[in-house]
């Protein structure tokens, strides 16, 4: 990682301190231009949400466990 990149990872801090869950995981699929973010370590959604900017919504119950962004490199 590149030192004059690193701005933008600490820039992070604030939102990651806000997640719903003690856990965070992230992976990013380029062909399908997908942002996957996991905020618990658990085991598959039992519901999910998209919303209207193409953001997946995934629960565990009542609990957001991740979310789903797709054509991330757009935002």
């Amino acid at each position: 990682m590149a030192v004059d990149n690193l701005h933008h990872y600490l820039a992070l801090i604030p939102a990651l301190r806000q997640c719903p869950g003690s856990s965070l995981r992230s992976s990013y699929d380029a062909e399908g231009d997908v942002l996957y973010i996991s905020f618990k370590e658990t085991g598959p959604a039992t519901d999910s949400e998209l919303t209207d900017d193409e953001i997946i919504l995934r629960y565990d119950g009542e609990d957001l466990i991740g979310i789903t962004i797709l054509n991330a490199s757009h935002r």
